[in-house]
């Protein structure tokens, strides 16, 4: 969506235009928010976060290596 000025916009667009990038950043705060939190009771269980990390990347490990011939 390519930038206009105000001018050539009636009230309607212009008001949608500031509700779509007010809910933007009401997206990108809320997701923020959520990481945040989710860190945070990550933090609680470190040891379960090293198990889970460490089971993943075996998982990776094994979906990369190559068939054998």
């Amino acid at each position: 969506m390519s930038w206009q000025p105000d001018d050539y916009l009636d009230t309607k667009t212009r008001r949608k235009l500031r509700d779509e990038r007010r809910m933007r950043f009401r997206r990108a705060i809320e997701s923020y928010a959520d990481q945040r939190r989710l860190q945070a009771e990550l933090d609680d269980y470190p040891d379960t976060v090293a198990v889970s990390y460490l089971m993943a990347a075996g998982a990776a490990n094994r979906r990369s290596a190559q068939p054998m011939r």
